[in-house]
């Protein structure tokens, strides 16, 4: 089954980190690009950062520049996102997705997409 698989995520203090992992089975992450997204309640989806196929290049929604890393292991199939000093406006479910192309911090031709993990960030 071709699928990609989120987590790391839970609840976490202001100020606290977390580190989300995504996945692949069944298929190679080598050949694609890979970006995050999240949606809070009540709003739109947003990309949030995304990596190109070789590791080479990371681009990051201004909001979470300097406090959000993504990264790559392709020997280990997975993508991590590196989230530090969380602010409440960060909660949301994220989800990453496997696509041909970043443009900026948004990762287009999407082929494949998890099914997210929550991430709540509250005192």
């Amino acid at each position: 089954q071709l699928q990609l698989v989120e987590s790391g995520g839970g609840l976490v203090q202001p100020g606290g980190s977390l580190r989300l992992s995504c996945a692949a089975s069944g298929f190679t992450l080598d050949y694609y690009a890979i970006g995050w997204f999240r949606q809070a309640p009540g709003k739109e989806r947003e990309g949030v950062s995304c990596i190109t196929n070789s590791g080479g290049s990371t681009h990051y929604v201004d909001s979470v520049k300097g406090r959000f890393t993504i990264s790559r292991d392709n020997a280990k199939n997975t993508v991590y996102l590196q989230m530090n000093s969380l602010k409440p406006e960060d909660t949301g479910v994220y989800y990453c997705a496997a696509g041909s192309v970043c443009s900026g911090y948004v990762c287009y031709g999407r082929t494949y997409r998890g099914q997210g993990t929550q991430v709540t960030v509250s005192s």
